[in-house]
């Protein structure tokens, strides 16, 4: 049996850079190299590049800081970190744990769409991959079976433990990452007819931003920073008190953010070079990308190269999901991390493939209007999410109080922030009314 103090000693990242690059995986992931590209796609390029930085600063950062500091106060899962504070709370951790469940299911839909376009760049890109994607989504069993094998690569790396799984994979795939982006990005950016998508990306109209546009980047924000899914509590619970929460905090978001900026360098200025609509949804990647490779020489290398990369951003992030999962069930339920493992990839892919069959012979099933894939996407990020990070900021302000929280985030003073004031006054009052006044304005009841 483990030793008390191997245990102990798994429960910790290993320093400051394991910690960075872990919560850099949880953050940089398909939210980044689908859904940013996809969204400044659909709302006007550049104007939707403007307002999502905005958010990351104004929002994004404080509401991770808040998290982390949570998280290193108790040294607890989401459950038990709200409940050693105050027990009545824990339903709030409860309800990111069950968000990371549902984030889990449904994005491991992507991770399966991912390994199959990895063996086609292998075979070689070709035109017509609109109707590669339409066959394959509405096979039943490749599906079903992609989905598990992507899943499956998730477990065996979190059954390993935070510092041995965990921290060991996200600090050799966070870097090798960044090499492929930028490579594909440089590419991408060096085709002819890349500049229109430059123009697009880069010069903002204005007229584009619309309360609704706003809503989408915030929940962009709340995605990507996995703010309110329980994953920065979760991380945090494992952060040395000697490590500074704003530096690290703002080095996460920062890295994400540029992850997130590269990813439109790398896809946009190839779409429009292909002479391809960049408003495509998630085909845009699926589709509008890898017909654009393949009108490009070594399109199939440069395409195997990408697809490598979003494969890497992608299990980082589920694997953040399937950490909040499980550290509850071992922290708080006493289980084992090898029976939580299973037991939560388990739940999280009876979940899922209904997702992953909303694109095949279930999609005709619509609620809301919305598939089932749709439906729990925007349920996750532009709901879920931003419900989470209010009733936090209520929580830190209200019941935790700030005077508690500032302590934490300075260690009691011993880590210097010049801003502790301003930020526990943001937390407790800007935060929570500029994300309700975003909601509010996007379903229409203010103007």
């Amino acid at each position: 049996m483990m030793s008390d103090k191997k245990k102990s000693n798994d429960m910790h990242w290993t320093g400051s850079f394991g910690f960075i690059m872990a919560s850099a995986g949880a953050a940089i992931g398909m939210g980044n190299l689908w859904r940013f590209p996809t969204l400044v796609g659909e709302n006007g390029g550049g104007a939707f590049v403007l307002i999502y930085l905005i958010c990351v600063v104004v929002i994004g950062i404080p509401m991770l800081m808040a998290e982390i500091s949570i998280g290193r106060h108790s040294g607890k899962d989401a459950w038990g970190s709200y409940g050693s504070i105050s027990r009545p709370w824990r339903f709030l951790g409860l309800f990111a744990i069950v968000i990371s469940l549902l984030g889990l299911a449904y994005y491991s839909v992507l991770g399966g769409w991912i390994l199959r376009y990895i063996g086609l760049s292998i075979q070689g890109i070709s035109r017509g991959t609109g109707e590669f994607f339409a066959d394959f989504t509405a096979d039943t069993g490749n599906q079903i079976i992609f989905y598990i094998v992507y899943m499956a690569i998730t477990l065996f790396i979190v059954i390993r433990g935070v510092a041995k799984g965990i921290e060991k994979a996200c600090k050799i795939l966070m870097p090798v990452l960044f090499v492929f982006l930028i490579i594909v990005a440089v590419r991408s950016c060096t085709l002819d007819g890349a500049a229109e998508g430059l123009r697009f990306y880069l010069m903002p109209d204005f007229s584009k931003i619309t309360p609704d546009a706003w809503l989408k980047a915030l929940g962009q924000v709340f995605f990507s920073l996995s703010v309110g899914a329980g994953a920065g509590i979760t991380y945090g619970a494992y952060l040395s008190k000697k490590e500074s929460i704003p530096k690290n905090a703002g080095l996460v978001a920062g890295l994400d953010t540029l992850a997130a900026l590269l990813a439109g360098f790398a896809i946009l200025p190839a779409v429009f070079a292909a002479g391809k609509s960049p408003d495509m949804g998630a085909g845009l990647i699926f589709v509008t990308l890898p017909e654009s490779f393949a009108a490009m020489p070594l399109g199939s290398v440069f395409a195997f190269v990408f697809f490598i990369l979003v494969l890497l951003a992608s299990v980082t992030t589920t694997i953040a999901f399937m950490e909040v999962v499980v550290a509850f069930m071992v922290q708080t339920l006493k289980m084992s991390r090898r029976a939580a493992t299973l037991i939560c990839a388990g739940a999280a892919t009876l979940m899922g493939i209904p997702c992953a069959l909303s694109f095949g012979i279930w999609e005709p099933i619509k609620i809301f209007g919305k598939t089932l894939f749709d439906l729990a996407d925007y349920s996750v990020s532009n709901i879920f999410l931003p419900i989470s990070a209010i009733l936090t900021c209520i929580f830190i302000g209200w019941v935790w109080k700030v005077k508690n929280a500032k302590q934490e985030l300075t260690n009691n003073g011993q880590k210097k922030f010049g801003l502790a004031g301003v930020w526990g006054q943001w937390i407790r009052f800007g935060v929570p009314v500029l994300i309700l006044l975003i909601m509010l304005m996007s379903l229409g009841v203010i103007g």
